[in-house]
Formats: structure tokens, sequence, C-alpha cells
């Protein structure tokens, strides 16, 4: 069985016709992708997300909701995971930004031995229809350029599809500590360090209008997180070799978190000024 988990923060007007056309793609694919069911994390939402989500539920696709009283994006993937059983689990994005077909050629990848697939609009077989000002673009291509420090090799970390081996991923998402945008992040350090086999995956991905991701309200904490994602796999790596004799001084921790915050609160703050223009 796969398990699929949308997290929801106030999601009622997108997520009926995301469950709808995942749920005409399951059906169509039910050879390839077995028995589906759907687990919507409601994430303390204030409008009536986990009753569309109910009311979506059917023979076809069944649909639960998991509630999430913690607020933030990386907590409610967390409580979803933590929720699921089955063999192969993934999350997606309540917008379906990223074309469906990825399920089933994700789960020919970990068929083929991959223990995570995720997808990437960073791979130049990837099509991306995007409506981000020039802004927003330079804070996320710092964004990527940190995290690649951290997960080389990987593009993208942020696209908001990822598919996984259940027992790997329910292993390792019980020590995720990031709560808020970052988490992607932190997941994939976890996830390499237990020795994973990451693929990425070119796919179809489409900017859905109401996001809730705003830069100039959540760049800065997510680029704060970033720092202590780093650190705390630094300092996890250092206690390593200490344990092993080798006593390495350890950095200041400061310094990392300013470094990383700067260049996002630039970009952030210059798109308020351009707003106030507006």
């Amino acid at each position: 069985m796969l398990q699929i988990v949308i997290p929801a923060f106030n999601e009622e007007a997108r997520l009926p016709r995301t469950l709808r056309e995942l749920r005409r793609h399951v059906v169509a694919h039910r050879g390839e992708l077995g028995r589906v069911e759907v687990l919507v994390v409601d994430n303390a939402s204030t409008d009536g997300t986990a009753e569309v989500a109910r009311a979506a539920d059917s023979t076809a696709m069944p649909v639960r909701v998991v509630r999430c009283q913690q607020r933030g994006k990386g907590a409610a993937v967390r409580a979803g995971l933590l929720a699921s059983d089955a063999a192969l689990v993934c999350f997606m994005d309540a917008d379906g930004a990223t074309a469906f077909d990825a399920l089933e050629r994700s789960w020919a990848r970990v068929m083929g031995g991959a223990d995570v697939v995720i997808a990437s609009r960073g791979l130049a077989e990837s099509t991306t229809t995007a409506r981000h000002c020039k802004t927003r673009s330079r804070g996320a291509a710092a964004y990527r350029r940190l995290a690649h420090r951290m997960l080389p090799g990987i593009s993208d970390t942020q696209c908001g599809f990822k598919l996984f081996r259940g027992d790997l991923v329910r292993s390792v998402v019980a020590d995720l500590r990031t709560a808020g945008f970052s988490f992607d992040v932190e997941l994939l350090v976890l996830l390499q360090a237990a020795g994973a086999r990451i693929e990425e995956l070119p796919v179809t991905w489409v900017d859905v209008p109401g996001s809730t991701f705003v830069p100039a309200r959540h760049g800065a904490s997510a680029f704060a997180e970033l720092g202590r994602i780093a650190w705390r796999n630094r300092r996890s790596t250092v206690s390593g070799k200490v344990a092993a004799g080798l006593r390495a001084p350890l950095p200041a921790p400061a310094a990392l978190p300013a470094a990383v915050v700067l260049p996002f609160i630039v970009a952030a703050t210059a798109d308020l000024h351009d707003r106030g223009r507006r």
C-alpha cells in the first residue's frame, strides 16, 4: 500500500480540487500504484480544511484526517509520516503543484533500488511554471546554495513531493526538529546519515496561487532554520570525531546562523520596499 501525506493549513479552498484530481489519477493508475490511502494533516486550521478532507473520503481512495496542533509545515509532515504504516509513503503539497505522474515514476525508482525519491525542479528535464518576482528568485537561489553545502549533489530540496520507503523514513523522522519550511533539508540530512539512497526525479511543476509561504514573513526564519540544521549536523559530526579520540575544537555557534540569515533579510527588506511602492 502507498500512503500519501498532505500537510494542510487553512486549505479548504485548494484541497478539494487536489483530492478530486488525485483520486482520478489513482483510479486510472490502479495497476501501477495498488491501494492508495491519503492522510490529510490538519495543521491547526481555523477553516473547514478537516471537513473538506473527510468529504473526499471514498472506497476508491480512502482519506483520513490526522490532527497536528503544532504549527508549521515540518511539524505537520512529521505527524503524518509517524501516523503512516505503509511500505511506501510520500508527502505532497495541498496545492497539487507537482504533476501526479511523479507517483508511479517514483514508485518505479524505489523498485529499482532507491530508498528516497524527491521531485526536483533543478533538473534540466523538469518543466516549471513560476510567478516568482526577482527578489524571491534571488532569495531562493541563496537558499539553494546554502542547502547544497549540507546536501551536495541534490539540486532542489524544497519541491513539495517526496517518496520514501516507509520503514526507513519512520525510523528517522522522530528525530526531526525543524517545524517550519526548512524541514525538508533536515529530513534529507537525517536520511542521508542513515545511509539512504536518494534520487532526484524530473517533474512538471506549476506554481499555484495561494501559497502560505510569504518571503517577507517567513524567509528570514527559513534561513535561520537552515543555520540551526547545519549547526546540529556539524556538532553531531564533531561529537563522533571526539568519541573516536580526535579532539576537534567547536566553532562559535552564533556565527553560522547570522551568516545564513543575512542574505535573505536583505532580499526580504527589498521585497517589503517594493510592495510599499506598489
